[in-house]
């Protein structure tokens, strides 16, 4: 750890997959800043980071059902889906890049091919599919997409869901595309953050930071707690990134900045079934999505999951909702009371009253005994035995509650909101998925807005690392198959998603 100095350039709060992000990007364009990252925990990457308390999916909407929608005149909008996709591609440009020139020395550790799939039952779901894949077919980023409703077709994809499901008369489908990634946020963290540290900047991990105030000159005093000497100082800074997950909500309202108003949390925690015989784990290989059961929110899609975590394979199955008023999976029991202040507590109230839908699916979700969770399992896997599984605990999510124009006060937020002040001297994130996935692109949107005078200067080197920046791939298709071609050769997969030896 390089020596800390009272004052500083940048300071990164949460030692997660955003704020290396932002810190790789910042030395990147600005080698001569002072950057310094403050962890509350002794290693990064232990919430929402971390490979056991995320899904691991490289959000693209090749097998999110919820990220498509239906018209009422039956036309499929894919709005958000392209959206979703294209920031996935930014992603990858940027880690190309950084293996490319040695920063990522290991993207098998990180990255690996598993194909996306999106399965469903039922008549209008197999319909609803069909016409989500006519409409993404005609883009170059879904291109790839195959879907079938032979039930032979989807043995050789999916085996372990097609076991014992020879007597059904229902109808079911899936689709598959190969381009699909599993990513370990946590290994990407540790590798990002390790590259940070050997360029000059600093992790201080053990340091709890506090509080901040903004002076008239709009630089920062962060008071930290050095949890180890159990000492307390302070740093200013003339940029603040808060991106501490769950806790990144209540150290934007000691902020004060007017952003911070008229905005709430509500916590959610989540379960998972993981697999415990190698045998069952080896019949599968793909993320495997479902739809969201009616009336449940879209953070419950139901997924079968092979992700790779220290190196093995695993499957996991879930999620299932559970609930804990700690906005941190190591944090406070008091964290939501905290969190409710006299500016947002109209907004917290508007939420409850609105979301009565989402408290009685969370009720009916605590309530769940083990043997009910194996049924909802087995209905993507028939055969699923219960000494096979068990349950895992993952990370907390803080969905974002604010109000909004166009749905009123207390409205439910279930993606990732990026807070900027107005003179661009502090930034956060709030939310959750799709999140990670699209690290790079949320973090290139808060340079932009922050660093108003830099960002000019910065931009011929942003469009060497990110080649499609400011551009559309779904608008150039040459472009999109050139990149992905690049891509695909520096994270070791090649065009079809499949892991090269």
């Amino acid at each position: 750890m390089n020596n800390l100095h009272n004052k500083t350039d940048v300071v990164l709060i949460g030692g997660g997959i955003m704020s290396a992000t932002l810190g790789t990007l910042l030395k990147e364009l600005q080698p001569d800043w002072d950057i310094n990252v403050f962890e509350r925990l002794g290693k990064c990457a232990e919430e929402s980071s971390n490979a056991w308390n995320n899904a691991g999916t490289g959000h693209s909407a090749l097998c999110e059902l919820n990220y498509t929608s239906e018209r009422p005149d039956g036309t499929m909008d894919i709005t958000k889906a392209i959206k979703i996709n294209e920031q996935f591609q930014v992603s990858k440009q940027f880690w190309s890049y950084l293996v490319r020139n040695g920063q990522l020395p290991e993207p098998e550790a990180f990255i690996r091919s598993v194909p996306h799939m999106s399965f469903v039952m039922g008549t209008e779901n197999v319909q609803f599919l069909k016409n989500r894949v006519k409409a993404l077919q005609e883009n170059v980023l879904f291109s790839g997409m195959d879907i079938s409703d032979d039930p032979e077709t989807l043995k050789r994809w999916v085996p372990l869901i097609m076991e014992g499901r020879q007597n059904t008369t229902t109808p079911i489908a899936a689709t598959r595309d190969n381009s699909g990634t599993d990513v370990n946020f946590g290994d990407l963290t540790s590798q990002l953050l390790s590259q940070l540290e050997a360029r000059g900047g600093a992790v201080h991990y053990e340091h709890e930071v506090l509080d901040l105030k903004q002076h008239k000159d709009k630089t920062w005093t962060v008071k930290i707690r050095d949890i180890q000497a159990d000492k307390v100082f302070t740093v200013v800074s003339r940029f603040v990134f808060i991106g501490a997950g769950g806790a990144s909500l209540p150290l934007l309202q000691k902020t004060g900045i007017p952003e911070s108003k008229h905005i709430g949390g509500f916590p959610v925690s989540g379960l998972f079934l993981v697999c415990k015989n190698p045998d069952v784990i080896a019949k599968h290989h793909a993320k495997v999505y479902g739809k969201a059961k009616v009336g449940a929110p879209p953070m419950s899609v139901p997924h079968l999951d092979t992700r790779y975590i220290d190196g093995e394979r695993t499957l996991l199955f879930g999620p299932f909702a559970g609930f804990s008023p700690k906005f941190l999976k190591q944090g406070s029991y008091f964290d939501l009371v905290k969190s409710v202040k006299p500016n947002n507590l109209v907004t917290m109230l508007a939420a409850g009253a609105k979301e009565m839908g989402l408290t009685k699916y969370l009720v009916q979700q605590l309530m769940l005994s083990n043997d009910e969770r194996m049924d909802d399992l087995r209905e993507f896997v028939p055969n699923a035995k219960n000494e096979d599984w068990e349950v895992v605990v993952a990370g907390q999510r803080v969905q974002v509650i604010k109000d909004t124009d166009d749905k009123g006060k207390g409205t439910l937020q279930f993606g990732t909101e990026v807070i900027t002040s107005q003179d661009g001297t502090l930034a956060a994130l709030l939310g959750a998925s799709p999140g990670a996935s699209t690290a790079v692109a949320v973090m290139l949107d808060i340079l932009q807005r922050s660093f108003v005078n830099d960002f000019p200067k910065w931009e011929s080197h942003i469009k060497e690392m990110i080649p499609s920046f400011g551009k559309q791939l779904t608008d150039d298709q040459e472009l999109f198959k050139q990149l992905n071609d690049e891509v695909s050769q520096y994270l070791h997969l090649d065009k079809t998603g499949t892991l090269l030896s």
